[in-house]
């Protein structure tokens, strides 16, 4: 059953049938993806719930772990045109964003043609995005909070909707340039990627090295996916779980809390309540729930959260971890 049309009826019951109905279908979805990717049900699970809210997500992790199969894959079932770009220290912004090209008719008028970079694309897959220089990555900043490109003074919009799935290796330091903070805050959660377990990866081995490699099916429309995005915006959330989303967000502040001060140089802004206000909300529709908890706050805090803080030097020298700051946090709840 498709979720098109059917989002701006109004009424409990009506709401109730139009919840059901994404949930199967997102549940089709995800069986899809995880059809694909084995042994990374929590990756899977959290790069859709960056998509739902419409947002973008940071892939963290060791080279080999499908980062970039995932990412094909998701656009492939979601029904999304996708971008690749691999970045690397020589990479210009004209390469992401296009550029302007002077072209002349055959009545010999002279006019500057916009040729689109691939930016302009619904999924855009950022590979090994610390690997380009500041003005680049500077670049894509616009892109991801505005929605629009600026060349030569004129804007361009991009495709709706418009992710961002970046990847980074967090092994390799050498010849990277760090993400700056504000770049950092505006993906909505980081994805830590880890190695699989034995039986998937005994799973991998039997399925990646035996027959051709498998290709995923395309299950949701763009406009099914939208209508879904408009649907977790609509979700209600209890006073209970706000106020927890607020607890715990300026609980990792130093200046709000004392228990911190000295360990956290600098906390997480507004922009992470509202991320994980969002996150929380379509994790509970992608578990067919009506309203999110806090048990989704508990299981959210470390991606919407660790990459928007940083430790003192005094904290690292004492093997402190954002992780485990945020788990203590978290625990309070």
């Amino acid at each position: 059953m498709s979720v098109d049309g059917v989002i701006e009826r109004e009424g409990t019951s009506d709401e109730v049938a139009v919840i059901e109905a994404a949930v199967r279908r997102l549940g089709e979805a995800k069986g899809e993806i995880e059809r694909i990717i084995f042994g990374q049900g929590d990756v899977v699970e959290r790069s859709l719930i960056a998509v739902l809210c419409g947002g973008h997500a940071l892939l963290v992790g060791v080279p080999g772990l499908a980062k970039t199969r995932l990412v094909a894959t998701l656009g492939t079932v979601l029904g999304l045109t996708e971008n690749r770009i691999q970045f690397t220290p020589d990479l210009m912004p004209s390469d992401i964003l296009g550029a302007e090209v002077l072209e002349q008719s055959q009545a010999g008028e002279r006019a500057f043609r916009f040729i689109k970079g691939p930016v302009f694309a619904q999924l855009l897959m950022a590979d090994e995005i610390n690997r380009a220089s500041p003005r680049t990555q500077s670049a894509l900043l616009q892109a991801m909070q505005e929605g629009f490109v600026t060349v030569a003074g004129e804007a361009h919009d991009l495709p709706t909707p418009f992710h961002v799935l970046a990847t980074q290796n967090p092994l390799e330091q050498e010849g990277t340039y760090p993400l700056p903070e504000a770049q950092l805050d505006r993906f909505i959660m980081q994805v830590d990627v880890e190695y699989p377990d034995r039986d998937a990866e005994r799973r991998i081995l039997l399925e990646t090295t035996v027959r051709p490699e498998v290709e995923p099916t395309r299950i949701l429309s763009r406009d099914e996916l939208v209508n879904v995005q408009r649907l977790v915006r609509r979700m209600p959330v209890g006073e209970s779980v706000i106020d927890a989303i607020l607890d715990l967000v300026r609980s990792a502040r130093p200046e709000e809390n004392q228990a911190v001060l000295g360990v956290v140089a600098w906390g997480p802004g507004p922009r992470a309540s509202q991320s994980l206000m969002l996150a929380c909300r379509a994790r509970a529709l992608l578990q067919g729930r009506l309203a999110p908890s806090r048990e989704d706050i508990v299981a959210l805090a470390e991606p919407v959260l660790q990459h928007r803080m940083a430790l003192t030097y005094g904290a690292r020298a004492e093997g402190r971890t954002i992780k485990g700051i945020i788990r203590e946090l978290a625990d309070r709840l």
